[in-house]
C-alpha cells in the first residue's frame, strides 16, 4: 500500500474511532424519552414496587423553600429522596445535614446544573465527584443515587456513576413544577397523568434553576397529591424503599 493510501486509511480509522466515541457519549440520551425508558430500562426510569411511589426532589437544598417543604412532608408522614446541587450544599451545609437528620435520602444532582450532553467525560466525572464529596461532608452519609441535570444521561454520566459507586435513576412522572404557570392543581394533574405502578415522581424543592417562586406550586401540591396516592392505595417513600432493581 502506498504512503498516501496508508495516510488515508489511518485518517479513516481515526475518524471512525472519533465517531464511535461520540456515539457512545450521546447514545444514552435516548433515555430522555420517558415512555422508552420506562419500557426498555425500567430500573433506570425508577420503576419499583407496584404499591409504592418514590418521591424525589431536585435542585436544593434552598433555605428559601426547602424548610417549608420539609415541614409539609413531616405533616404528611412522608420521606423522600432529594437530589441536591453541590453549590447549594456548600452554601447551606446545615440544611443539607437536616435533610438526612429528618430521615430523607440525599442524592447527587451534580455540581454545575448543565446538560451532560454538552460536557466531556472528564468534566462530568470531576463535577459529579465534587458534588458527591460535598454531600458526604455535609451530611456524614455517602450518597447512593445520582440524577444528572435535566435527566440528560451521556456515556460520561454512566461512566462517572460507575466509577464513583452511584446508581443513576431518572423518573417515570413529573409535576412540571418548574414552570412560571405551574399551580398546585397543574402539578397534581401532571403527576397523575403519568402515574403508573412503581412510579418515581420528580418535583423541585428550589427555584434556583426554575421560574421564580415556582416552588410554591410544589408545596401547595403535596396535600392534594397525598389524596391522589391514598385513593390509589399507594405508599410514599424514598428510593431506598422503592424496590428498584439494580440496572
Amino acid at each position: 500500500m502506498k504512503t498516501g493510501q496508508l495516510l488515508l486509511a489511518g485518517g479513516g480509522a481515526l475518524a471512525a474511532g472519533a465517531a464511535g466515541i461520540a456515539v457512545g457519549h450521546l447514545l444514552p440520551a435516548v433515555t430522555t424519552w420517558r415512555g422508552l425508558r420506562c419500557w426498555a430500562l425500567p430500573s433506570l426510569a425508577g420503576v419499583g414496587r407496584a404499591d409504592h411511589v418514590a418521591l424525589t426532589f431536585d435542585d436544593g437544598p434552598d433555605p428559601a423553600s426547602t424548610p417549608a417543604i420539609l415541614d409539609q412532608l413531616d405533616r404528611l408522614g412522608w420521606r423522600a429522596t432529594f437530589f441536591v446541587l453541590g453549590p447549594m450544599v456548600r452554601s447551606a451545609p446545615s440544611l443539607a445535614a437536616e435533610l438526612a437528620a429528618r430521615g430523607h435520602e440525599v442524592g447527587v444532582h451534580g455540581d454545575e446544573h448543565r446538560s451532560h450532553l454538552q460536557r466531556t467525560p472528564g468534566a462530568i466525572r470531576d463535577d459529579v465527584a465534587r458534588a458527591r464529596d460535598s454531600i458526604a461532608e455535609a451530611t456524614g452519609v455517602a450518597p447512593t443515587w445520582f440524577r444528572p441535570p435535566y435527566g440528560a444521561l451521556s456515556g460520561g454520566s454512566l461512566a462517572a456513576a460507575h466509577r464513583l459507586g452511584l446508581r443513576p435513576v431518572l423518573w417515570t412522572t413529573w409535576g412540571r413544577d418548574w414552570r412560571a404557570e405551574a399551580t398546585p392543581s397543574t402539578v397534581v394533574a401532571d403527576v397523575a397523568g403519568g402515574l403508573r405502578p412503581g412510579a418515581t415522581v420528580l418535583l423541585h424543592d428550589s427555584d434556583c434553576t426554575s421560574a421564580p417562586d415556582s416552588w410554591r406550586a410544589t408545596l401547595g401540591s403535596l396535600a392534594p397529591m397525598a389524596a391522589l396516592f391514598a385513593d390509589r392505595g399507594l405508599e410514599v417513600g424514598p428510593l431506598a424503599e422503592h424496590g428498584v432493581r439494580a440496572a
